[in-house]
């Protein structure tokens, strides 16, 4: 029997149901963003559930390595927008839950002593998908995956930490051009930049993914989430996300950013008034 034949055979469900799925076998858990009909569009359901399943990851002592990943076709879209925009008037107040749910999940990833790995196909874009791209700590991507900040597109700004971490990953000069015109970024770019760490053939995606989480749970496991400490600490990601979730909760609250939300819906280019 095959080593990846048996971690399916021993595999323990964690949680079957729902937004986000998460399973274990051999010191990996494995998280799955489940809303492949909406490209793992991040409706607060499955922000709420995400939390749970890293903290589920927190409390059990035999995980080294977690392994993100989303169902169907692509990684995660990025906010749910059509969620976004049938608040209305209140899509203030709605966002400023919705972003404090994200930035807990991303600090909750940070935090993790498990090394996080992420396999990416199609789009990795907004909030969600960029946000946890950054805040992983390695990421194998599809060469047909692509990534986009996408925030400024709908009136907002950066969220999921990604204000903070992308500019560290890719640089200042590189990470404001993302952020301010919302350019597809394609995987061989993205590998050549830093955004992540490896592009693969999107055919060999899944087996390099799973190749890479047995790399680090094979390591030595106090060694490695001493390393990662260290590193996410010399980032001080942390302390600049209160400013990022004040930022998003007040635009979220203008008329622009109402306007492009229903651009995105009705496929039409925005019309923004600054207001």
């Amino acid at each position: 029997m095959s080593e990846n034949t048996m971690a399916d055979t021993d595999r323990q469900v964690w949680i079957g149901e729902g937004p986000v799925l998460v399973d274990y076998a051999d010191h990996v858990a494995r998280i799955t963003l489940n809303r492949p009909e909406a490209a793992n569009g991040m409706n607060i359901e499955l922000m709420q559930a995400l939390y749970r399943a890293v903290m589920r990851c927190h409390r059990e002592p035999g995980v080294r390595v977690v392994h993100l990943r989303g169902a169907g076709r692509n990684f995660c879209a990025g906010g749910d927008v059509r969620e976004f925009a049938s608040k209305g008037e209140e899509l203030g107040d709605f966002l400023r839950e919705v972003t404090s749910y994200l930035q807990i999940a991303i600090g909750a990833l940070i935090r993790l002593e498990p090394i996080v790995v992420t396999e990416v196909q199609g789009y990795a874009a907004g909030g969600g998908g960029l946000g946890l791209v950054c805040a992983s700590d390695v990421v194998i991507a599809g060469s047909g995956a692509k990534f986009l900040a996408g925030a400024t597109r709908v009136g907002m700004a950066p969220d999921g930490g990604a204000s903070v971490i992308l500019p560290r990953l890719i640089g200042f000069r590189r990470a404001t051009e993302m952020f301010l015109t919302n350019r597809i970024v394609e995987a061989g770019e993205a590998q050549e930049i830093g955004l992540i760490t490896r592009c693969v053939p999107d055919e060999t995606l899944a087996e390099e993914a799973r190749k890479a989480t047995r790399t680090y749970a094979e390591g030595a496991p106090l060694a490695l989430a001493a390393t990662k400490r260290l590193l996410w600490n010399g980032l001080n990601v942390e302390s600049c996300l209160p400013e990022e979730a004040r930022t998003v909760s007040t635009l979220s609250a203008t008329a622009d950013s109402r306007e492009g939300l229903a651009a995105v819906i009705e496929k039409r280019k925005p019309v923004f008034k600054g207001a």
